[in-house]
């Protein structure tokens, strides 16, 4: 395998476009972000054989065909940064399950898991700046 430690960031950085852009032709991802919440939902799409629905711009979510109602996110460990928090939460009423998925520093997934919108709102805190609710992926959430 090629070392990357040789490469300029230019480089690099071409190469993660690259690597983004085949990423998204074969329809793992979606957007040109950082793919965190692209392979989050794609994780939990193809086992729900869902229908993808946008809502306010601010929460994908995922409706099976039974009419269940997901909110998606994702959230990657870094040995930078350990938080096990995701995306906030704008609105509860948009969802009845939270589809979360904890990776590893490489994506590799930690923690898949379906948590009720109850147990969400009890363990969420209203950030102000954000206008919106913080959860945090714990352990004790994934028990």
């Amino acid at each position: 395998m090629d070392d990357l430690r040789n490469r300029t960031t230019m480089e690099l950085l071409a190469l993660h476009m690259d690597i983004m852009e085949d990423l998204r032709q074969s329809d793992v991802i979606r957007s040109t972000n950082t793919p965190t919440g692209d392979l989050a939902k794609f994780i939990f799409f193809r086992p729900f054989h869902g229908n993808k629905h946008q809502i306010h711009r601010k929460a994908l979510m995922l409706e099976t065909s039974f009419g269940n109602r997901y909110q998606i996110k994702g959230h990657r460990l870094h040995r930078q940064n350990t938080s096990r928090q995701p995306s906030i939460i704008h609105e509860f009423s948009s969802f009845e399950i939270l589809a979360a998925v904890l990776f590893g520093e490489k994506f590799d997934v930690e923690c898949a898991i379906l948590i009720p919108k109850e147990v969400v709102q009890k363990r969420s805190k209203f950030v102000g700046h954000t206008n919106g609710f913080r959860f945090m992926l714990t352990d004790d959430v994934q028990d």
